[in-house]
């Protein structure tokens, strides 16, 4: 085992599944302009980045390939979508729900290997699926409406893990170019706010420091898991997958005191379930794998 490499997955999984807290600080600011300003605040920290790593030729380089371009462009816009919905959620009550939708992401990503790569699986892998979707169907059934923020979460991040792997780019490079995507909007927003006096920057040095510190905050986790990942085995990022969604369930029943039913526990059971049924089964192939090779 990398201990560096393990050590920096967790860590970056930690830092999601608190950053909760970070989003409720600035929960005065709407969150369409939280994710204006986190949009622009990580692509210049990633600029600066760039360059202290001697790697802006390398950005350029991908910049002018279109192939390249259009492809981590659209994984901006969807990456986007996910860090709004989900700081909605946790500004609106919902850390529940959005923790819900990072439970059941590993499952879609599953589906999505089966689907965009003719990736096989296993007997056990689909009773996970099955057992992820009795869950989501029993919480359905339960609120009397679809869980759409856990649904919108897992397959954005989804899609978003497609794209990734269609062109794999060294995790700097291709944040910078997911950042650039939305960047364009992202100051026309903050212009207009600016122009119309609405904009919540000028309210206190504390927001004004929150809403910059937000380019740190996305960018820092993404590259320690960018680090972790390639240097420990996927079923151990799979497993350290779960810490971040624990956490968040934990922080919205136990801190902000969001409802946490007997529907949710047998929703939550069968979705947790799976999850442990499937990081089972990817380290027991892991092990068999490596006996072969012995």
């Amino acid at each position: 085992m990398n201990l560096p490499g393990f050590f920096a997955t967790l860590v970056a999984y930690i830092i999601w599944g608190l950053l909760p807290l970070y989003w409720k600080m600035l929960a005065n600011v709407p969150s369409e302009e939280i994710l204006a300003h986190r949009i622009i605040w990580s692509f210049l920290f990633l600029l600066i980045l760039l360059s202290f790593q001697k790697a802006l030729g390398k950005w350029k380089t991908a910049l002018r390939d279109p192939f390249t371009r259009r492809l981590f462009f659209l994984n901006g816009l969807i990456i986007s979508l996910n860090w709004f919905i989900y700081i909605w959620a946790v500004n609106h009550q919902f850390i529940v729900e959005a923790s819900l939708g990072y439970y059941i992401n590993p499952l879609v990503s599953i589906v999505f290997g089966v689907f965009f790569f003719q990736e096989k699986l296993s007997r056990i892998e689909w009773i996970s699926i099955v057992l992820a979707t009795i869950g989501v169907l029993i919480l359905t059934i339960g609120y009397g409406e679809f869980p759409w923020i856990s649904i919108a979460l897992a397959l954005s991040f989804g899609f978003y893990g497609v794209v990734k792997k269609r062109r794999p780019l060294e995790s700097t490079v291709s944040l910078t170019l997911e950042t650039m995507a939305p960047l364009p909007l992202a100051l026309i927003f903050l212009g207009y706010w600016q122009v119309q006096g609405t904009s919540s920057i000028n309210e206190s040095v504390g927001t004004m420091t929150g809403l910059i510190l937000t380019g740190i905050v996305t960018a820092v986790p993404l590259l320690l898991f960018g680090f972790g990942a390639q240097r420990i085995p996927f079923t151990w990022v799979g497993f350290l997958q779960f810490v971040a969604p624990t956490l968040s369930l934990g922080l919205g029943v136990l801190l902000y005191h969001e409802p946490f039913t007997k529907t949710h526990m047998v929703a939550f059971t069968c979705i947790w379930t799976a999850a442990i049924v499937f990081t089972l089964n990817g380290v027991w192939i892991r092990k068999k794998q490596l006996r072969k090779v012995a």
